[in-house]
């Protein structure tokens, strides 16, 4: 059984866009740490806005625990809003 001559060229043409890819990634994931910190630095990241939206993700969290645990329908459910 020959090599068909097919074969080479085929696994070439398969292999450029892989290799392609590959260096796509490598150029974008490279960027990684400069990206993490410029999400550090942004606006809204300190510790007290921090804290405020781990506060108000407790009590949204609670509501759908609550809303999970009862047949009721707590979407039409009165709501005091002086929470």
């Amino acid at each position: 059984m020959a090599l068909d001559r097919r074969w080479p060229l085929a696994l070439a043409r398969s292999a450029v866009p892989v290799a392609l890819g590959l260096l796509l990634w490598v150029a974008i994931a490279g960027g990684e740490p400069e990206r993490q910190q410029t999400l550090k630095g942004r606006h809204g990241a300190d510790a007290a806005n921090l804290e405020q939206r781990r506060r108000h993700n407790a009590l949204i969290m609670a509501a759908l625990r609550e809303a999970a645990e009862t047949d009721d329908n707590v979407a039409h459910r009165g709501v005091s809003w002086r929470k």
